[in-house]
């Protein structure tokens, strides 16, 4: 399928350009925006979400909210090659008078929400959702949350709110890079068996075996997005932290760990010739 080959080109682009920005601006979360990359390009250039890149609050739009916005740095060149604004503001990022920073905030044509503060993302999803469904409107809601950030209560609110309002618009992305900000996940909490908690909490689960695979985040992100059968949607997708970066790949604090200018420019090259 011509659409897979785009996405695996795009995915490889986006990644690399996520690493440029970070050599521009260490200070940005380069492990967690290198997780969600594949999720990204999947809802974006292959044309699950609706969205309007001149006019990003287009009422027909999809709602994107993504919660983890730390960890979203690799939407910067996405959206910027999409249209929503000039390439030349990626040169920016973190300085003075950009809006381009370390953690994005609705200033940016793109984004719905102020994403600083971990936990809220999907109970504004959940208003949106359930605004939208009371209006008639046939549009959906898409929540990005990593998987340390469920350990905010206030996702759980959320998560019991969705189901009793019906809310078959709205779909939970949950980035399982399974490391928080200082540990391994499950040596803070423990999500083991987390499509099971869903499925108590009467949500219909998904779950991606390899979220770096974008014929399998393609494709179940298409068919979870569209269904509608009175329950929200859950897709957990899991992912490696700090994806196509060897040592964030296996260290409990890559959250926090930046990368040496002088190795950037190598591990480009390596992903450049990867096939």
């Amino acid at each position: 399928m011509q659409i897979l080959e785009t996405l695996k080109e795009k995915s490889k682009f986006i990644r690399i350009e996520t690493l440029k920005i970070h050599k521009l601006a260490p200070e940005t979360r380069v492990s967690s925006s290198l997780s969600p990359i594949e999720i990204f390009v999947c809802l974006y250039y292959g044309n699950i979400i609706n969205f309007n890149a001149k006019n990003p609050e287009d009422e027909n739009r999809d709602r994107f909210i993504i919660s983890k916005g730390h960890g979203s740095i690799s939407m910067y060149p996405l959206l910027a090659d999409l249209g929503f604004f000039d390439k030349d503001e990626l040169k920016n990022v973190c300085k003075d008078n950009t809006f381009l920073g370390a953690i994005p905030d609705p200033i940016i044509p793109g984004y719905e929400t102020i994403n600083g503060s971990l936990g809220h993302g999907l109970g504004v999803g959940c208003g949106m959702a359930l605004g939208l469904k009371l209006k008639q409107k046939e549009k959906n809601v898409i929540v990005l949350t990593g998987d340390g950030e469920l350990n905010e209560g206030s996702n759980w609110e959320a998560i019991m709110f969705a189901p009793q309002h019906n809310l078959d618009n709205l779909t939970l992305i949950i980035d399982y890079n399974k490391v928080s900000m200082l540990d391994f996940s499950k040596n803070i909490i423990d999500l083991n068996s987390l499509n099971k908690k869903f499925e108590a909490f009467n949500w219909d689960v998904y779950e991606i075996e390899d979220g770096h695979n974008v014929k399998e985040v393609y494709t179940t992100l298409n068919s979870a997005i569209k269904k509608r059968n009175a329950k929200p949607k859950v897709v957990i997708v899991n992912t490696i932290k700090g994806k196509g970066v060897p040592f964030l790949e296996t260290h409990s604090l890559s959250h926090i760990l930046s990368i040496k200018p002088e190795d950037i420019d190598n591990l480009i090259m390596e992903i450049e010739n990867a096939k």
